[in-house]
């Protein structure tokens, strides 16, 4: 079990490694798994909520210091849902 868990979490910090974000649809569905509103999002990284539909849609990509915001707050999202993250279902 130690050896499997070790290989989802470097799966998890490859996906979301401190300069890479995750594809668009993960991100917006590691957002929906965490119960989290778009605006929450941008709150939290200090943008506004249309930057965060824009990021999730894959229309535009954060600058350098939201980006590690934004990285940061999925790499979290990503450890509390590690199936969302590998691209499986919801994990409420």
């Amino acid at each position: 079990m130690e050896a499997v868990m070790s290989d989802s979490l470097r799966r998890i910090d490859a996906l979301v490694d401190a300069d890479t974000l995750p594809p668009p649809h993960i991100r917006q569905e590691l957002r929906i798994a965490a119960n989290l509103t778009q605006a929450e999002v941008a709150e939290a990284i200090g943008v506004k909520r249309l930057a965060v539909v824009r990021w999730e849609a894959g229309q535009t990509q954060p600058h350098r210091g939201n980006r590690l915001k934004y990285a940061e707050l999925l790499r979290r999202l990503a450890e509390e849902h590690p199936s969302v993250a590998q691209g499986g279902p919801h994990a409420n």
